[in-house]
């Protein structure tokens, strides 16, 4: 199994820095005020429709930690949950060619014993990835648990997503780590202060995991990279190599008033101070990027 391509997503804390040759989860130095942005589409295919979400989960995450997260992908396309809903955040992906896209959770995979290790190269991610089985429309996501390496996680990426080839046909993969004992200020912000920049408190994880509500936010970062630009050449901005997505496109923006070190006026729970934007199943609060909106040509945060 080769992979055909990947594209990395960073956290970078720096206040002033260029582009790096990756795209970026949440770029802490996104400017708040930003130039008109344009993600020109390239004409290739989409993932839109009934899309499929495989989950391998690599390494030790406990029963609570899998249900924050599969809750937050049952909740894309729950019409049972208030506003502002999970749901509709996703729904701006509707704007984009292809029209609404629906995820439902397909196949879980257990890896608790590391069976590649605990320091994985992307050869190795995808190798994982093709473990939940092969199906077109769909999306592989790989989790690793907090005490495993990835190449270059923390160092310049906290998730990345792109495509690997079968012997029947490519698939698109994704692949998430948990931060929380490695680098939670560069990939858990803002629950955790950030290594560089402006030192404000840290928001409380509304799901008092700030690894794995970590997780949820470059998770819905790199999802919806996947179903708008799968293969390569579907919405980016910005060089194939270094594009900027659905969601990297506006990074660090939570709510209202962000700034660079400040993610925005966002919600917070009376009884536990929790910081959340988004409303899910079963009660689950989240914090989620704002996405880049085709009709608007701005970033749209949910509150």
């Amino acid at each position: 199994m080769a992979p055909i391509y990947h594209l990395a997503i960073l956290s970078s804390l720096l206040l002033l820095s260029s582009f790096s040759r990756v795209a970026s989860t949440r770029k802490l130095t996104a400017l708040a005020e930003q130039q008109p942005l344009v993600l020109k589409y390239h004409n290739g295919q989409l993932l839109s429709g009934n899309v499929t979400v495989n989950l391998v989960w690599y390494g030790k995450f406990s029963p609570i930690q899998r249900s924050i997260v599969v809750d937050f992908l049952k909740s894309l396309s729950s019409a049972k949950t208030p506003p502002p809903s999970v749901s509709s955040w996703w729904r701006t992906t509707e704007a984009y060619e292809g029209g609404p896209r629906s995820v439902a959770v397909g196949n879980e995979v257990l890896d608790e014993n590391y069976s590649l290790g605990k320091s994985l190269q992307t050869p190795q991610v995808i190798s994982l990835a093709s473990k939940a089985g092969i199906k077109n429309n769909a999306v592989n996501v790989v989790l690793t648990s907090s005490d495993v390496v990835v190449d270059g996680f923390c160092m310049s990426r906290c998730g990345t997503h792109g495509a690997g080839r079968s012997k029947e046909s490519k698939f698109a993969y994704a692949w998430v780590g948990n931060s929380e004992s490695q680098c939670p200020g560069q990939c858990a912000w803002p629950f955790h202060q950030p290594i560089y920049g402006p030192q404000t408190p840290p928001l409380v994880a509304p799901n008092g995991d700030v690894g794995v509500d970590g997780m949820v936010i470059n998770l819905a970062t790199v999802l919806a990279g996947t179903v708008t630009n799968p293969f390569n050449n579907g919405y980016y901005q910005g060089p194939s190599d270094a594009p900027l997505e659905a969601v990297s496109a506006c990074a660090g923006i939570f709510g209202k008033g962000s700034y660079p070190g400040y993610p925005g006026e966002v919600l917070v729970d009376k009884t536990s101070g929790a910081s959340y934007n988004a409303i899910g199943e079963n009660g689950r609060k989240y914090l989620l990027p704002a996405m880049w909106d085709p009709k608007t040509t701005t970033c749209k945060a949910l509150v």
